[in-house]
């Protein structure tokens, strides 16, 4: 039998627009599939029908990152979640990414979408999470809030996972030189150190080291897969990174005061199939483990909200 009319396998797409910005959040994960600037990609940008092979502009909820096999001890209860980062036996990236999530509203500019956790063994926290994707002249801006709706305290951490695009449209290894052409500022004092399975086992200072980027620095020296905490954030609380492409053309990325650490990947020595042409640049609430170590974790009572502002657009 041959179906017809069916809708991507990303699910719906909501399309917005503002100025010289537009943008395509997908059903699926309530994912940022899509963001240009006068037509021009600042994220790599999977079509409506791929498989999302390295979490292209995915939220991370309720945590990012790793949790060490799976497993994590909140509250004095040891909790068990399924491994999907089979190679190094942790769970990673959360739940929220691989579930329909429910449209509460769409405008030109902007649109919300909402979603309910289900009950998990591994997370059995009855969280309600809303995010709000606009545009306006400075770019993109996402709002996520997350309700505990429950009536134990729940843990929470959160980041978004956008490529950001090179300008080239290269495939494979070549993407390596791509990005050595490009230049990255993250305002971190720290970077973590990570044992064999990417699973934290301290921090460093980054002086002196291929990790301080806190002035504008060329990627030559990959691979970057790379947490950078201790941020400078600015007077009003945000925090910014910036990258530069080749062209000149520069993007930030960043968040408000809950922004504790980004992540940073080239994606180098991935599959060909899978290296996204451009660099991930990753805002955190908390890096990985987190739900181990308590390190930036953010408790959500019964009947509160833990909310967090991130944006990318173009630095004029």
């Amino acid at each position: 039998m041959t179906c017809t009319n069916l809708p991507p396998r990303t699910g719906q797409q909501f399309s917005i627009s503002h100025g010289d910005y537009h943008a395509v959040v997908t059903e699926l994960g309530a994912t940022l599939r899509k963001l240009t600037y006068q037509g021009e990609d600042i994220i790599v940008s999977p079509g409506p029908d791929d498989m999302v092979t390295c979490c292209h502009g995915q939220l991370l909820i309720p945590f990012p990152n790793r949790i060490e096999n799976g497993e994590y001890t909140f509250e004095g209860k040891t909790y068990t979640l399924p491994i999907d980062e089979h190679e190094r036996h942790n769970a990673i990236h959360g739940y929220g990414k691989r579930a329909f999530w429910k449209l509460v509203s769409l405008k030109e500019d902007a649109v919300t979408l909402s979603w309910r956790a289900p009950n998990m063994e591994g997370y059995p926290f009855d969280i309600v999470v809303t995010a709000t994707y606009s545009l306006a002249d400075d770019g993109l801006h996402l709002n996520i809030s997350a309700y505990n709706n429950g009536d134990a305290d729940a843990p929470w951490a959160l980041a978004i996972h956008p490529w950001l695009a090179n300008g080239f449209n290269g495939y494979g290894d070549e993407i390596d030189a791509h990005n050595a052409k490009c230049s990255l500022t993250v305002p971190g004092r720290t970077h973590v150190t990570v044992n064999e399975n990417l699973i934290p086992t301290g921090t460093e200072p980054v002086d002196g080291t291929k990790y301080d980027l806190r002035k504008d620095t060329l990627l030559t020296e990959q691979p970057f897969d790379d947490a950078w905490t201790d941020l400078e954030h600015a007077e009003d609380g945000t925090v910014t990174a910036v990258f530069t492409r080749p062209d000149g053309k520069k993007v930030r990325v960043g968040g408000d005061e809950t922004v504790t650490s980004f992540q940073v990947c080239t994606g180098t020595g991935f599959p060909a199939i899978k290296h996204p042409a451009g660099v991930a640049v990753e805002p955190q609430t908390a890096y990985a483990n987190a739900f181990n170590t308590g390190k930036d974790l953010i408790v959500i009572k019964p009947g509160e909200t833990s909310s967090t502002a991130l944006f990318i657009g173009m630095l004029d």
